[in-house]
């Protein structure tokens, strides 16, 4: 079996055409066929249905076609690598956060991470699934809620996120300290849509404690539901670390208690996946980041 055969195989796979697929990667037709006829032969089976001129994956197709892109996925990351070992800076990496996870911590994370390390090229995704995304190879290093156990996965834990209540500075709440949890059933209150991961944490607690929230307004942006509390259109349950950051003298953050809503937040990477340079050094500096963050805020709430 030769990578060749297998590149050609995956352009197949693309085009369901042998004369496209042909074209696209400017072999010949019966070229093309030969190496693909050779490869079943080795395999001992056909990768594909062949209907006149229309193709489709057999089930040993669909299973070469799943391991390709791995073998292509490790490939590059070995490209990658290399080339940024033999440049000894630089290189690429793309992080995967939880939507809204960007605007809660990430993005001064990445503005410092790029002052420090100007010849890295990072991109910055926000997905629902990040485990899934990590494992299939589509981003690098995820930070998300620690995920169900996964012999795939390389977790370090990050911190414990806990939940706040966030009021307008003239709410009669706001001089309080603290709030019991079940106290927000009786306030107006605007929250991230019901598929939002913060949303689903807020309403698993309620659940728990026996009641539902139905929110005055819902809004897909962190930074739309801070001015919805500017405005005193109703108070919201954000992350401590964010709250503790706010620099919004109309806003004034109360801890909640019995329970105190928190979840696990880690960082994950596939435990086969190589990190050079640019990895570890992103993983030191969430860290370091993470860590200056919470003796801030301990510093602040002393």
């Amino acid at each position: 079996m030769e990578l060749r055969q297998l590149e050609y195989f995956m352009v197949i796979c693309e085009e369901l055409h042998f004369s496209r697929a042909a074209e696209k990667i400017l072999v010949s037709q019966p070229n093309l066929s030969q190496q693909i006829k050779l490869l079943e032969n080795e395999l001992g089976m056909p990768l594909f249905h062949r209907t006149g001129k229309k193709i489709s994956l057999t089930e040993a197709g669909g299973i070469l076609q799943e391991q390709c892109r791995h073998i292509f996925s490790h490939i590059k990351q070995a490209q990658d690598s290399i080339a940024e070992l033999k440049m000894g800076k630089g290189g690429s990496l793309t992080i995967g956060v939880l939507p809204g996870d960007a605007d809660l911590v990430f993005d001064a994370l990445l503005l410092d991470f790029h002052r420090t390390h100007p010849d890295t090229s990072v991109s910055l995704i926000e997905t629902m699934d990040v485990t899934g995304q990590v494992l299939s190879g589509g981003i690098d290093i995820g930070i998300t809620i620690r995920p169900d156990p996964d012999q795939r996965l390389v977790e370090i834990p990050l911190f414990e996120e806990t939940f706040s209540l966030a009021v307008h500075a003239d709410s009669l709440y706001a001089h309080k300290k603290s709030l019991y949890f079940k106290d927000v059933q009786k306030m107006k209150m605007v929250m991230f849509p019901s598929y939002h991961q913060c949303r689903k944490l807020i309403d698993r607690y309620c659940l728990e404690a026996g009641f539902k929230i139905k929110p005055s307004m819902e809004t897909t942006t962190l930074s739309s539901l801070i001015a919805m509390v500017e405005k005193d259109i109703g108070a919201a349950i954000l992350p401590t670390l964010l709250l503790g950051n706010l620099k919004h003298p109309k806003i004034k953050t109360v801890a909640l208690i019995g329970p105190v809503p928190s979840q696990k937040i880690c960082l994950i990477y596939r435990k086969d996946k190589f990190l050079g340079f640019t990895a570890k050094a992103f993983i030191e500096k969430v860290q370091t980041y993470i860590n200056a963050a919470k003796e801030t805020l301990e510093t602040k709430n002393s």
